[in-house]
């Protein structure tokens, strides 16, 4: 990449030779994908689109329909919204349902281009830094973060590793209980485990119950957004839960009922490391048995923000909460989720490491009360990303 075109930091106005002001950094949002959470993905990116501000970035919006493909999506966030409890779909703000677009694989190399069929390839021009709205496989869980590793390209968010432990609640869970973190009694059913022995399996997950008590949540061990979960109470329910688990991942999650309130905490990467935001407590929405995706998305209730905790719960909870950013490695944000028990601990559930920017979401509203707003906060985001090293770190 030649130097005119490289990065510039949007608080300086550099000049060329010719007195003529240098482009602004170019930010690709990258939404939809091939997950069960196409559709919150593309909720978020319009929350993100509206946000960022157009007279320090040139936006470039690339949505990935649901069967992979690369497409060149318009410009409005206003149709990425929910609508009559209807999630969108990247399919139908496509700019067209042909075409792809191709991000570079040559390091040296930033030019994004578009393709159709029998049409000669069209060069977008440079990207300088990518935001991946994507949530669950196929995005968050360290595929595009290698991708884009391989490329070059700086990115919004943690990196492959931790993208990928914070995607599998398996290894999250045997990360946090490695760095002393407090986390709730939970089985893992793998695939080959459920082909070779569903006897074996059941065995194990009625010994679990045995220990633990009923209910039990079943859910998928990689997957976000609250989808493919199910709250079981016997064993009448074990057979459907489990299948509706595996329409979303093959390895699947039993974990034992913890009594307590939902908190929640983000994590914010500063010039001098990461700094918790105040936490906030999400309230039992009462037509809902528990905080399943439409409770959570489409009949939801205000959190609590600030969460009505005592100074010293609140300092805890900030202090866990970067304790497990800094354990699964992560960069730029996180938010960390727990249960205050009522024998006053605070268990980790998991962490979310690119946490939902919709406009009901808690990671940009805990934020917001501690001072940093909706649009700083994507500022400050796109900023640590362009400043990012993009070889080992």
């Amino acid at each position: 990449m030649s130097s005119e075109n490289l990065p510039l930091s949007p608080e300086a106005t550099p000049e060329s030779s010719a007195g003529q002001q240098l482009r602004k950094p170019r930010v690709a949002v990258v939404f939809g994908g091939r997950s069960s959470e196409h559709g919150i993905s593309v909720v978020t990116a319009g929350a993100i689109l509206s946000a960022i501000d157009r007279t320090r970035y040139d936006v470039l919006p690339i949505g990935i329909t649901t069967d992979g493909r690369w497409a060149l999506t318009a410009d409005e966030p206003e149709r990425m919204a929910i609508t009559d409890r209807r999630m969108p779909n990247v399919a139908e703000i496509a700019e067209s349902v042909d075409g792809g677009v191709l991000l570079p694989l040559d390091p040296g190399n930033r030019e994004v281009v578009y393709s159709e069929p029998g049409s000669v390839p069209k060069v977008l021009g440079d990207v300088d830094v990518v935001f991946p709205m994507l949530h669950g496989p196929y995005g968050e869980d360290g595929t595009i973060q290698g991708l884009l590793e391989l490329s070059g390209v700086p990115y919004v968010g943690s990196g492959v590793l931790a993208s990928a432990v914070g995607q599998d609640k398996d290894y999250m869970k045997r990360i946090f209980t490695s760095f002393g973190l407090d986390v709730g009694p939970y089985l893992v059913i793998r695939p080959r485990e459920w082909r070779q022995d569903e006897a074996g399996a059941r065995q194990r997950i009625a010994e679990f119950a045995g220990e633990h008590g009923w209910p039990l949540f079943i859910k998928p061990a990689r997957a976000g957004s609250s989808i493919g979960i199910t709250k079981v109470d016997s064993f009448e329910g074990l057979d459907e839960a489990i299948a509706e688990a595996q329409r979303h991942d093959p390895k699947i999650l039993v974990e034992a009922l913890l009594r307590g309130r939902e908190i929640e905490c983000g994590v914010l990467e500063f010039e001098d490391g990461p700094r918790a935001s105040v936490p906030a407590e999400i309230p039992p929405v009462q037509s809902h048995d528990y905080y399943d995706f439409e409770a959570k998305y489409i009949d939801s209730t205000p959190g609590i923000v600030p969460a009505p905790l005592t100074p010293e719960q609140t300092e805890e909870i900030q202090r866990l909460a970067v304790e497990a950013f800094e354990a699964a490695s992560c960069e730029g944000l996180v938010r960390a989720d727990f249960f205050l028990t009522e024998d006053g601990r605070f268990v980790i559930n998991e962490i979310n490491t690119m946490p939902g920017f919709t406009p009901i979401s808690m990671y940009p509203q805990m934020w917001e009360k501690s001072g940093v707003s909706y649009a700083e906060l994507v500022d400050r985001l796109i900023q640590a990303a362009l400043n990012r090293s993009t070889d080992l770190r």
